[in-house]
């Protein structure tokens, strides 16, 4: 959808309704065809943008892949079901946080004093409800949480000891804090300390030091949806960077940053934190097509490319069913579907990859 005028949408519910003010915008400086809004649902996710080697081997790439397979047939049989986009998000991202390849839940990296801190938001565009929370150690699916942030309380983000404190008044599932440290992450982590650094999701290890498992190399997961009632959303859950400070807060949980969603888009960002959150990536894309009157894959494209190059990748969804998955990495595990028959499921540029199915970045 594009607009050629300047203008703020209202919090529509619904298809119809937004669609009913889509036309009634139309003018001689603005024109808004109704038919340019898509009645059908679409779905978009990812597994974290990086230094992804092409040299990755079968054994290694292809849990991450079947993961992501498996995650969209759950999604597209959801919102096929008539599931809402918040649901099916939610659900997408807990099944991603449950595999222990992927830099959230289960996976999440270390910080240096070797401990997991867990953070996630969530945000549900037709409303612009949304909650968020970090510092988690022993909560297993994050993206829960932050839900009941949103829908239980009076406040937007918790973190830390109020954040778990929170949790067990919940009922949500909890484990001991060892449940989520595993051999693979311990070693990245002294390799990371070895090389003094902070590393982003798939950053390799120096040359010095091979990896013991590619396993090491894992990424932040999200999710974007429209259903065929229009209500968009997004979800993003991490562990943050291997070797962090302890503390340290990422774009994920920060809304606007990592995850945005509002009644014409809803974006979940990847990369490095410290960038997404200076450049304001996921509000930016939704800034674009409101302000600028940009479709979504303009949109999107122009944020990512004002992010220094290696930092960022994002999927996005659009109230007139478009898909954007797009990075200045060298890949992102992503993958989408459209209600029109549309898929996809890969890791590199398709032109370059046998890992990519059915259509374009």
């Amino acid at each position: 959808m594009a607009l050629g005028c300047l203008f703020v949408a209202p919090r529509t519910r619904t298809r119809l309704q937004r669609r009913r003010w889509l036309d009634s915008t139309a003018s001689a400086n603005c024109q808004v065809k109704s038919r340019e809004i898509s009645m059908g649902w679409a779905i978009a996710l990812h597994g974290g943008a990086g230094d992804i080697p092409r040299s990755l081997p079968p054994e290694r790439r292809e849990p991450r892949m079947a993961t992501l397979r498996r995650c969209l047939d759950l999604a597209v049989a959801a919102l096929q079901a008539g599931r809402t986009a918040l649901d099916v998000v939610e659900l997408v991202v807990r099944e991603l946080e449950n595999c222990p390849h992927f830099n959230a839940g289960k996976g999440s990296v270390l910080t240096t004093d070797g401990t997991v801190e867990m953070e996630a938001s969530i945000m549900d565009g037709n409303t612009m409800s949304c909650g968020a929370v970090s510092g988690l150690s022993t909560v297993v699916n994050a993206i829960s949480l932050a839900r009941l942030v949103m829908e239980k309380t009076p406040h937007i983000y918790l973190a830390f000891h109020g954040a778990e404190a929170f949790a067990r008044d919940q009922g949500v599932e909890t484990r001991d804090p060892s449940h989520f440290i595993t051999d693979e992450n311990i070693e990245r982590l002294r390799q990371a300390k070895q090389a003094n650094r902070v590393q982003i999701d798939y950053t390799q290890p120096m040359k010095a030091q091979p990896p013991t498992d590619d396993n090491s190399r894992i990424g932040t997961v999200g999710c974007v949806a429209i259903d065929s009632s229009g209500n968009l959303a997004t979800a993003t859950s991490t562990g943050g960077l291997v070797n962090k400070m302890a503390g340290r807060i990422g774009d994920t949980p920060i809304i606007g940053a990592g995850t945005y969603a509002n009644p014409l888009c809803a974006v979940s960002a990847t990369g490095k934190g410290e960038s997404i959150i200076r450049h304001t990536v996921a509000r930016d894309v939704a800034a674009l097509m409101e302000h600028r009157g940009l479709p979504l894959k303009e949109a999107a494209a122009r944020v990512v490319a004002g992010v220094p190059r290696g930092d960022v990748g994002l999927v996005a969804v659009s109230v007139a069913g478009e898909v954007s998955m797009v990075y200045n990495t060298s890949g992102m595990f992503r993958a989408c579907a459209t209600e029109d028959g549309y898929s996809e499921v890969g890791i590199w540029p398709e032109a370059d990859s046998d890992a990519n199915a059915n259509g374009e970045n």
